[in-house]
């Protein structure tokens, strides 16, 4: 198998925890944003 078809083997077989993980890394990175720019704002 390439790299690509086992990416995608992997992305079908975890489809419903990957929107999941999305999430979670968005909610990560929108905390860190704030975190750094709140000392800014107070």
């Amino acid at each position: 198998m390439t790299f690509y078809k086992t990416l995608k083997a992997i992305a079908i077989r975890s489809q419903d925890t990957l929107v999941h993980d999305a999430a979670g890394a968005a909610a990560l990175i929108v905390m860190l944003f704030v975190g750094l720019h709140l000392p800014a704002i107070v």
